[in-house]
């Protein structure tokens, strides 16, 4: 009980510090998720498979992530292979990009979500141990990291991934994943289970941004 209360206390006072806003929350929660955009429509057999495929792997990013903060915050025994579930899908969306942008940048991209995902988990552990200043520490090298993927996808396709928009992309993922995380921690399950949907919703948009971007530029691919 005492673990718990300091893990809520730490990461209660990364949001009262700033680390989210929660326009960003009530932003994502306002996009749409389901219905197809009028510019997808008509679109080829091929474009709309590889629209659909993107969609699949975002969206394992953030189940298998919510699945780690639920194994994580409890230290249920399934908290390792889930994390090894977890880091699979990072290699996946790696190699997604490889017929695009080759090899070494699918492997770069895989090596920043990895440093991603295991970040955020040793967050979750920092936050356990009430270590604060190991938390804020690692927390600066989240959102840096997350400005990093930002840079590296801009660089990647500058036309159609701006970078403010990468970054705003980034910072509203990491903003949505610390509040489930937070309000896990603290106990709060009914909050905890609707903090999922804007975050189901901004990695949808998330995708669906990136699998148009490239089919944008190289459109002679679909």
């Amino acid at each position: 009980m005492r673990k718990t209360r300091m893990a809520a206390t730490v990461l209660a006072g990364a949001l009262a510090l700033g680390s989210l806003g929660a326009a960003a929350a009530a932003s994502a929660s306002g996009a749409s998720s389901g219905s197809m955009p009028a510019h997808m429509e008509g679109r080829s057999a091929a474009a709309q498979a590889f629209h659909d495929s993107m969609r699949r792997l975002w969206e394992n990013h953030v189940a298998w992530t919510r699945l780690y903060i639920v194994s994580a915050a409890a230290s249920l025994p399934d908290q390792q292979v889930t994390a090894a579930r977890l880091l699979e899908n990072q290699t996946a969306i790696g190699n997604a990009i490889k017929p695009f942008y080759g090899d070494a940048a699918g492997n770069q991209l895989t090596s920043l979500l990895r440093d991603h995902i295991l970040t955020a988990a040793a967050m979750i552990e920092d936050a356990k141990a009430g270590d604060t200043a190991k938390f804020n520490r690692d927390n600066r090298h989240w959102h840096a990291n997350a400005n990093r993927i930002a840079a590296f996808l801009h660089q990647a396709n500058p036309a159609n991934w701006p970078l403010a928009d990468m970054r705003d992309m980034m910072k509203t993922h990491l903003d949505l994943t610390l509040t489930e995380a937070v309000d896990r921690l603290q106990g709060h399950f009914f909050r905890d289970v609707r903090d999922y949907r804007p975050i189901e919703t901004e990695i949808l948009k998330m995708a669906d941004m990136l699998s148009s971007g490239i089919e944008a530029q190289f459109p002679d691919r679909f």
